[in-house]
């Protein structure tokens, strides 16, 4: 290596996309800093996937257990123990070593702790050092949307992580955002007995997904006794007393609610506030510009993850990363395929879309045929009693060739997998409806799609 640079690579950002891609080029014997202004492992291991999917898993049970009375199980005088709750989530969270400080040290990675910004297209500032690396990737994720709303100083509200340290859940919450973090957390409060409100200012719930989506879920959150306001735009907060009060505008009429906590489930932006302008890397509001190889506009700087847009998830993050580090190291010709990646909504039942939805289509003017399957029409509804829930298919009209699906089930997620591979490698609707599936599980139900497209 030159002695004019201190690293083969400057990592910033720890989570999936930073994580991962230092982890690979440290493994190639690149000589590697990573830099975190917050925590180590980014989001996905301190505040989204691993506390709040431990969470999930245990009110999951929790639901379960009410319900179980049809099947002869009891359950009078069934009660959850919040701070066990909590402590499980702590044991969730320690025991997940990947994209840990420890984990990154004992790869030989050098960590920094500080805010960096560029002053240069070869320099990075860290605290009172300066940084020179050959080559360096931006995975510095994404943050809170400013949502326009009126809030004084004296009106608290929660973020999604600020949920993470509660005591116990509110007598009442209202979330502010319909999508899937916000669906998420209505049900998680729902199932542990809070009252909850959910406004959104699009017509339906879920509205990045397919309508389906969003109707199937107003019945579960109407049988969750989760109240749903969409065309509802939230314009300001209040104090009102030892409560708060929601102002919104529904139908053309300003409204209001009185609610004990508030939460803001806005969306997110690109973090891109790091000195982008100083290393002439090209950005907008909508994240830092790459090409297929996760290259910037400068040949040595690449990016990955949510600072680059699009959707966000722990998959997309770890394959940009994955591409953006091998072509780093100078060992592939990989490129960004977003075809395969599953987006899950952890709710109950489970939401899983994969590769394009019935508007991506019409957008692009595509000729295609599409197949709505409830999940009545396989025996695992019925021995299981679930019935909310349905497979949507999406293929080419001429070849069959399979496009998108969106999935809601229980474990709608797994399933999806199945398709990620057939999309992947261009398979048709018939490739998959001709081989077998298990006949009292939720996978029948792919096939029964396949075939009835």
């Amino acid at each position: 290596m030159s002695k004019r640079f201190d690293y083969d690579l400057a990592v910033i950002g720890s989570g999936d996309a930073g994580g991962k891609a230092a982890l690979i080029a440290a493994e190639s014997g690149l000589r590697v800093v990573l830099v975190e202004a917050n925590k180590w492992g980014g989001s996905s291991l301190n505040s989204t996937n691993v506390p709040f999917g431990a969470l999930f898993h245990a009110s999951q049970i929790y639901k379960k257990a009410i319900e179980g009375g049809k099947f002869g199980i009891s359950s009078n005088g069934l009660r959850y123990n919040y701070p066990t709750i909590n402590n499980w989530k702590n044991v969730a969270m320690r025991r997940a070593k990947s994209n840990s400080k420890a984990e990154f040290e004992e790869n030989n990675i050098t960590c920094i702790k500080g805010r960096a910004r560029f002053i240069s297209k070869k320099e990075l500032a860290v605290n009172d050092e300066v940084i020179r690396a050959k080559k360096y990737l931006i995975a510095t994720g994404a943050s809170i949307l400013d949502t326009g709303i009126k809030i004084p100083e004296n009106v608290d509200y929660w973020l999604p992580e600020d949920v993470l340290s509660m005591l116990r859940p509110p007598k009442s919450i209202f979330i502010i955002g319909a999508g899937s973090t916000g669906c998420e957390l209505a049900q998680y409060f729902a199932t542990l007995g809070s009252e909850v409100i959910i406004a959104d200012i699009a017509g339906r719930l879920l509205p990045r997904e397919d309508e389906e989506v969003g109707q199937v879920m107003d019945d579960v959150f109407n049988k969750d006794k989760i109240k749903v306001l969409t065309q509802s735009r939230v314009i300001a907060l209040e104090k009102d007393g030892q409560t708060k009060k929601v102002i919104f505008l529904r139908g053309g009429q300003e409204k209001s609610v009185r609610i004990n906590e508030i939460l803001m489930c806005t969306g997110s932006a690109p973090n891109v506030d790091i000195g982008l302008e100083n290393a002439g890397v090209k950005f907008d509001q909508t994240g830092v510009s790459v090409d297929i190889t996760m290259r910037t506009s400068q040949k040595h700087i690449y990016a990955a993850g949510d600072v680059v847009g699009g959707k966000s998830s722990t998959e997309k993050a770890e394959m940009e990363a994955r591409v953006a580090a091998m072509h780093i190291i100078g060992k592939s010709k990989a490129i960004a395929d977003y075809r395969g990646l599953i987006r899950v909504t952890d709710t109950y039942p489970e939401v899983a879309q994969i590769g394009e939805t019935e508007d991506d289509c019409i957008r692009a003017d595509k000729k295609i045929k599409k197949i709505v399957v409830p999940l009545d029409a396989v025996m695992k509804a019925n021995l299981s009693d679930t019935h909310n829930g349905f497979i949507k298919l999406i293929a080419a009209k001429k070849s069959d060739k399979l496009l998108g699906a969106t999935i809601m089930a229980p474990d709608a997620g797994i399933l999806a997998q199945e398709l990620a591979f057939a999309l992947c490698y261009d398979l048709t609707a018939d490739n998959i409806a001709m081989v077998p599936h298990i006949a009292n599980d939720w996978n029948a139900i792919i096939r029964e799609a396949c075939e009835r497209i």
